[in-house]
């Protein structure tokens, strides 16, 4: 049976990568940085687990749950970050810019504070954007596999006003200095230091007199000043927690994150930056991400097998060791290091995915069964993960199940924006479906939901009126 969808096999859904789409589909304002480099979405779990644990202090000192917050990492080379309400969202320039957990902080700091200050940051078209639909959880490299792919190419693209709203938000200056404020008392009633606030946008004291064309665009819609600095740095340093620092801990894991991020995203230059005299943990681990960019996944994996040697029990490890062996093509030694990669960390979605891509590519058809249970699990944690769906999908056309795979597909469109290839899809799997069930029920919605035709209303409408009668 000819499949829904092309084989997914070119990256694995939970790692790194830029993604083709978005950064080809982006259409942004002239100076967002959206226009000037692409932006795309990056999912990983083990930096976002970072990016949280930096996060959840600052967020709890506002009288945030960061626990409904989600994590947005942005792959994009500008200095750029963002608070709106139950999201967080970072560049990947950004990251690799801060030298410490506290800087990364002070950031963090500073945009919450513009969110506890009420200021607008432009929310209109925040909300024109549509900024959840826009959340997808989308492993990257399985964006750059369906690059021939029209139909999600021209989902994604109706997601891309999304990158120019971040490119386009600004404040007054006014609203600025009152961030860094609010910021440095965030930080200080978080048990933190101020130190890393005033220290990161002192590094770049030099942008104001740059001219608009070369100035960071984070700057430009940021714009600070020496006179502003100087009162930042006076407040936080008369604040009690000012000489704190950051726990070695803390800092192994700034650099593991900036370590893996330098491998995913500059590879060539990771492997001068991380050189081999340097046997440090993140050194050798940003090296085995390099050799695998680099197309060398024998190198990458002799690293790989050394650090699992000290860290067996180091659920990333497992799974970018899955991930190597699937993408060169062997699939069947992928699927024991990512069944491991869940075993040691079950409540990781994206490592369930992982481990279900693989079930469902090897031709087994009990394995492929197995594959839809690990993804299904994976989507009662994300509903909106749309690779995940698409999977399913394909898993379900194997199995000959052609309504649920039809219903997948229409669940893989409702996530990306698709709105009217998700009702065609959806109503296609009402059809093949038992009526009354919860899967036909939920075809319903879809088609509810998605701009259905006047034809599509007159065929409900007959439905109920034929469940009423014959209720």
């Amino acid at each position: 049976m000819t499949s829904l969808f092309p084989s997914i096999s070119a990256r694995s859904v939970s790692r790194l990568a830029l993604s083709l789409i978005l950064a080809a589909s982006v259409v942004a304002r002239p100076g967002a940085a959206a226009a000037e480099e692409g932006m795309s979405l990056i999912r990983d779990t083990e930096i976002e687990e970072i990016l949280l644990k930096d996060s959840e202090p600052i967020l709890q000192a506002a009288g945030i749950d960061a626990s409904n917050v989600e994590i947005l990492l942005v792959g994009s080379k500008e200095l750029n970050a963002f608070a709106a309400p139950r999201v967080m969202g970072f560049n990947t320039g950004l990251i690799l810019e801060s030298d410490t957990p506290n800087e990364l902080q002070g950031v963090i700091a500073h945009e919450v504070g513009h969110l506890t200050g009420g200021h607008s940051a432009r929310r209109d078209e925040m909300n024109k954007a549509g900024m959840r639909p826009f959340l997808l959880t989308m492993g990257l490299g399985v964006l750059a596999a369906l690059a021939g792919s029209p139909e999600a190419a021209a989902g994604l693209a109706g997601s891309a006003s999304y990158f120019g709203t971040l490119g386009a938000m600004g404040f007054s200056r006014e609203q600025e200095a009152r961030a860094d404020q609010a910021g440095a008392t965030l930080l200080d009633k978080a048990g933190l230091s101020g130190k890393g606030l005033a220290e990161f946008f002192d590094n770049f004291r030099y942008q104001e007199v740059f001219d608009e064309a070369r100035r960071f665009a984070y700057f430009r819609s940021h714009p600070i000043s020496s006179d502003r600095i100087e009162a930042l740095r006076r407040r936080v340093e008369s604040q009690p927690n000012y000489n704190k620092t950051d726990s070695p801990e803390a800092m192994a894991e700034h650099a593991i994150m900036k370590a893996k991020l330098d491998g995913f995203i500059n590879p060539q230059v990771a492997i001068t930056k991380y050189g081999e005299t340097d046997t440090s943990y993140p050194a050798r681990y940003a090296r085995a991400i390099a050799y695998y960019q680099l197309k060398e996944p024998d190198r990458a994996l002799k690293l790989i097998d050394a650090l699992l040697q000290e860290q067996p029990d180091n659920p990333y490890l497992w799974e970018l060791k899955g991930q190597i062996l699937f993408e060169y093509a062997r699939t069947e030694e992928a699927e024991a290091p990512q069944r491991r990669s869940v075993a040691l960390k079950p409540d990781a979605p994206l490592l369930r995915v992982n481990l279900g891509q693989t079930l469902i590519a090897l031709d087994d058809k009990a394995k492929v069964q197995e594959g839809v249970g690990e993804i299904r699990k994976a989507l009662t944690q994300e509903e909106d993960n749309a690779v995940a769906w698409r999977l399913l999908a394909e898993a379900y056309d194997k199995l000959g199940q052609d309504g649920m795979a039809r219903l997948a597909t229409a669940e893989y469109n409702f996530w990306i924006g698709d709105r009217r290839q998700a009702r065609v899809f959806a109503m296609r799997a009402r059809e093949m479906l038992d009526k009354g069930r919860p899967e036909w029920r939920r075809a319903t919605d879809i088609v509810l939901a998605s701009e259905p035709t006047r034809e599509d209303m007159r065929e409900l409408a007959r439905e109920g009126s034929t469940t009423r009668r014959s209720n």
